[in-house]
């Protein structure tokens, strides 16, 4: 059970899905569980998997997205790392990015230290909280079904969109992304033409 509800949308189905749905979308990852389903999705060099930014991954997405107006991007994170950099949500809707969505996976549990329950679980309403720092379009999903609204939103780019993911309690088998930096920093630059630095 996560947040009182019973029902859930499998992980990795969901971001395979959506992804799917958003072949030109620049992808954000979360440490951790996020950065493994997004890679077990189809590694692109359009992904900038995080590995030791714990609450940073939405903060890069809004400095992306102001940086690439014209492109949809798209930061996929976990609840753990969402509250971790909660005040964020406060600077993305003060900036209103049209082209930013924001997918929380969300299974009510820090996974990746070692499943403790996480504020989700014990409370915290994320749609809420991101609407009260402002994000109108915030919702929460629990079903594959949902994939298809989530990137017609991400491709229209007609403003900021916050999805909370409520998604079962299970480790599916870890996918590990690169782990340089340096290589994943320079062929997202190359991918959006730029010269590495």
């Amino acid at each position: 059970m996560n947040n009182g509800i019973s029902k859930t949308a499998d992980r990795r189905e969901f971001v395979s899905r959506l992804l799917g749905a958003l072949p030109e979308a620049l992808v954000v990852t979360g440490l951790g569980s996020a950065s493994y389903d997004v890679f077990a999705a189809g590694d692109r060099d359009k992904n900038y998997y995080l590995w030791g930014a714990m609450g940073g991954s939405t903060s890069l997405a809004l400095g992306l997205a102001l940086a690439q107006p014209d492109k949809s991007v798209v930061v996929v994170t976990g609840d753990g790392e969402q509250l971790m950099g909660i005040g964020s949500l406060a600077t993305i809707a003060a900036k209103q990015p049209r082209n930013l969505t924001i997918v929380v996976l969300d299974n009510g549990h820090f996974g990746e230290t070692g499943m403790q329950r996480s504020h989700t679980s014990l409370g915290t309403d994320l749609v809420a909280v991101a609407k009260g720092c402002g994000i109108a379009s915030a919702f929460a999903v629990d079903s594959i079904e949902r994939c298809g609204e989530i990137a017609d939103r991400a491709a229209a780019r007609q403003g900021t969109t916050f999805v909370q993911v409520r998604i079962a309690a299970n480790e599916p088998p870890r996918a590990l992304p690169p782990r340089d930096g340096v290589h994943i920093k320079n062929r997202f630059r190359a991918a959006l033409g730029f010269e590495p630095f």
